[in-house]
C-alpha cells in the first residue's frame, strides 16, 4: 500500500516569499506520493496533526559568535516548536531533529514536549560523524560501510563525538561478526573518537 504524504513546511515570517516559492515548486513537480503542501509561518498550523517532523531550524553560524547566545537563540527555536508538536501533533509523532547542536536541540525538545514518548520517537542526525565513524572502521576492517551496522555516535558535531561500536556489526561472508572483536584494539578504539571529525 502506497501511503500519501501531506508535506507541512514551516518557515519565518521574514522568508514566507521563499517558502511560496517552494510550495510552487512542489507542487509543479507533481509527485505522486505527494498529496499536498501546507506552507506557513505558522507553527501551530505546521505542527497539526502530523506523523512525522523534520526539525531544520537553525540560525546561520556566522550571526551567532559566542556559545551562549548560540544556545539561547536554539532554545527559543525549539521550544516554540516542541510546544506546539506537544499540542497539536499527532499522539505517535516521529521527531528527527537534523540542525547541530543536534542532540541538544533534541534535549531541548523533549524538555518542552514531553508527551512525545523520548525513547522511541525522538532522534537526532549526527550524520556526518556517523558516516566518518563508518569509514574508519570500514577502512580498518578492510570491508564496505554498507556491511557495517549498530555504530552509534554520542555527543554533538564537535571535537568530540564518541563512536560507540560496542553493539556494532559487520557481515562478511554470509556472517555476522562483532566490530569490536575483530578491531581487537581497544587503542585504537580509544583515540578513534578524537579522530572522527578531524
Amino acid at each position: 500500500m502506497e501511503l500519501t504524504v501531506i508535506l507541512h513546511l514551516l518557515y519565518i515570517e521574514q522568508a514566507a516569499e521563499s517558502l511560496h516559492g517552494i510550495r510552487m515548486e512542489l507542487t509543479d513537480a507533481t509527485l505522486p506520493l505527494l498529496k499536498s503542501v501546507v506552507a506557513t509561518t505558522d507553527v501551530v498550523e505546521a505542527c497539526k496533526d502530523v506523523n512525522i517532523a523534520v526539525m531544520l531550524g537553525g540560525s546561520p553560524r556566522e550571526a551567532i559568535t559566542l556559545r551562549k547566545d548560540m544556545l539561547s537563540t536554539y532554545v527559543s527555536i525549539y521550544k516554540a516548536q516542541a510546544l506546539a508538536l506537544e499540542e497539536h501533533a499527532a499522539a505517535d509523532c516521529k521527531v528527527l531533529v537534523v540542525v547541530n547542536p543536534a542532540n541538544t536541540n533534541a534535549l531541548i525538545l523533549k524538555q518542552f514536549a514531553p508527551s512525545i514518548p523520548k525513547k522511541k520517537n525522538v532522534t537526532c542526525l549526527t550524520r556526518l560523524d556517523h558516516n566518518r565513524a563508518l569509514g574508519q572502521i570500514a577502512k580498518r576492517l578492510k570491508i564496505h560501510v554498507i556491511d557495517i551496522k549498530n555504530v552509534i555516535i554520542w555527543g554533538n558535531h564537535s571535537t568530540t563525538p564518541y563512536p560507540d561500536v560496542n553493539h556494532a556489526t559487520f557481515t562478511t561472508r554470509n556472517e555476522e561478526r562483532l566490530v569490536r572483536e575483530h578491531v581487537a584494539d581497544d587503542h585504537w578504539l580509544q583515540p578513534f573518537a578524537g579522530s572522527s571529525t578531524t
